[in-house]
């Protein structure tokens, strides 16, 4: 779900009000994360944009969207395969990635004149991957969603790198990955116990039933789960 879904003025209570629940420093300091998310940027009620009949999603309620049936037919069969980080540690990547989010390695490839290798990670069954080194990265390439960590040799020891940017402060940019989960607050009970960092916990502000939490580079994860999401965005849908 896209990052225009939120705001800071329906996640949050009033600032008064949201302070006295915040005691400990670790709240405050995430209570100020919660808000940078983009105020210009929210779920507006169905009512809000003029919309004529037919499904909002139609090409005449969105301006500049091609109708299906008029795609360029040398599109068909494209579709969504990777979303790429840049990763200081990929040993800490990785054990957050397989460990935390249950993820599995598709395909490593090394670079070692160019000084970077590149780690291919997704839900898909590997047992089911080609064990020739070659077919499985034309394979790889053929999965759906799939995230790119990409490391450049030597950050991890480099005490003057300062990490990436996340695209969630000035100027924002990118915004989050998301990721379904069978039940959204066992999941951040489990992500809690495991010492995951949280942006918006699932009963913070308004918003109830879908969860923010960061990845060892500071990249934002959003969490729900398919027996929520559907009422926490029932007055935008």
């Amino acid at each position: 779900m896209a990052a225009a879904a939120i705001a800071a003025a329906s996640l949050l209570p009033s600032s008064a009000f949201a302070l006295r629940r915040l005691s400990s420093a670790a709240n405050v300091s995430r209570f100020a994360q919660l808000k940078r998310f983009d105020r210009a940027r929210r779920f507006a009620p169905a009512a809000a944009m003029s919309t004529s009949s037919g499904p909002k999603e139609a090409p005449a309620n969105n301006p500049g969207l091609q109708a299906p049936s008029e795609k360029d037919p040398a599109t068909k069969g494209y579709f969504m395969q990777q979303t790429m980080f840049r990763v200081k540690d990929p040993k800490v990547s990785l054990d957050f990635y397989s460990r935390v989010m249950g993820m599995s390695l598709l395909k490593r490839l090394d670079f070692p004149e160019m000084k970077f290798s590149l780690y291919f990670l997704g839900y898909e069954d590997v047992e089911s991957a080609p064990t020739d080194p070659v077919k499985r990265t034309v394979w790889t390439f053929g999965q759906r969603a799939t995230l790119e960590l990409t490391h450049n040799w030597g950050t991890e020891n480099d005490p003057e790198f300062k990490g990436y940017h996340n695209g969630n402060s000035d100027p924002r940019g990118f915004g989050h990955i998301g990721v379904t989960v069978h039940d959204v607050y066992k999941a951040c009970e489990r992500f809690e116990r495991l010492g995951v960092e949280f942006v918006k916990k699932p009963d913070d502000g308004k918003m109830k039933g879908i969860a923010f939490i960061k990845d060892p580079d500071g990249y934002w994860i959003e969490i729900f789960d398919l027996n929520r999401i559907g009422a926490v965005t029932a007055e935008a849908s």
